[in-house]
């Protein structure tokens, strides 16, 4: 593989990695979904607490059911994607989600308390036949986390 089309490929599975985080909080988290090939899988496995989301309409269900009053702002670093062929690639990115359950726009300003979770994501991409970056998997692992507080 030429460095330009390694470079390509890792800009476009970092990209994926900010769009699920941007979708989840700025947009239709329903939506993440479209970022999976059409069998990809969430999962929090134990000790999490043993949670699998698999294909595409499962997926759009669980994220989307997420509770209307809730504010998120999930802070991503130290990604690293690792490309292993022209069409397959893993990424390690850590993440510091603050959030809070409950808010409206009358609250305005939420006062800052500490995240709520701080781990990472180990996430499996494919190129499709298109050329698109997807997710094939994504494993979140959660060394730091506690309950969602309620505004």
């Amino acid at each position: 593989m030429d460095p330009l089309e390694r470079l390509r490929a890792e800009h476009a599975c970092e990209r994926l990695i900010v769009d699920f985080v941007h979708r989840l909080d700025l947009g239709d988290p329903a939506s993440v979904a479209e970022l999976f090939v059409p069998d990809g899988v969430w999962q929090w496995p134990p000790p999490g607490d043993g949670r699998r989301v698999e294909g595409r309409d499962a997926l759009r269900r669980y994220f989307g059911s997420r509770p209307a009053g809730r504010l998120s702002r999930r802070v991503m670093s130290n990604v690293l994607v690792t490309v292993a062929s022209a069409d397959t690639a893993t990424a390690t990115s850590y993440f510091t989600t603050y959030r809070v359950d409950g808010h409206a726009a009358a609250h305005g300003m939420v006062p800052p308390d500490p995240p709520v979770q701080v781990g990472d994501y180990a996430d499996v991409f494919r190129r499709t036949g298109e050329g698109d970056w997807l997710l094939v998997s994504r494993t979140l692992r959660l060394p730091f986390g506690g309950p969602t507080p309620e505004l």
